[in-house]
């Protein structure tokens, strides 16, 4: 599971332009979206995915390419064990 953060400037914001929808695309295979959620005003976009293939990530984000940039961090719902 990965969490992605994905953010463009004001000057580059979708709004009029295909809106959020246009920075990635939820038909690549090997990705599931698991939450979409928008901070529309800071122009940032948050995604939990499952995804097995890298490749399969860059895909997703690849709408988005030329006017944002995307943290994709790796989560787990499985807590650290204490030791």
């Amino acid at each position: 599971m990965f969490h992605i953060t994905q953010i463009h400037t004001p000057e580059n914001c979708p709004v009029g332009d295909g809106g959020s929808n246009a920075l990635f695309d939820p038909t690549v295979d090997g990705v599931t979206v698991i939450g979409r959620y928008g901070a529309n005003s800071e122009h940032t976009l948050f995604f939990v995915v499952e995804a097995d293939d890298w490749q399969a990530l860059q895909k997703f984000l690849m709408p988005g390419f030329q006017t944002t940039t995307a943290r994709i961090t790796p989560v787990s719902e499985v807590p650290v064990e204490r030791a």
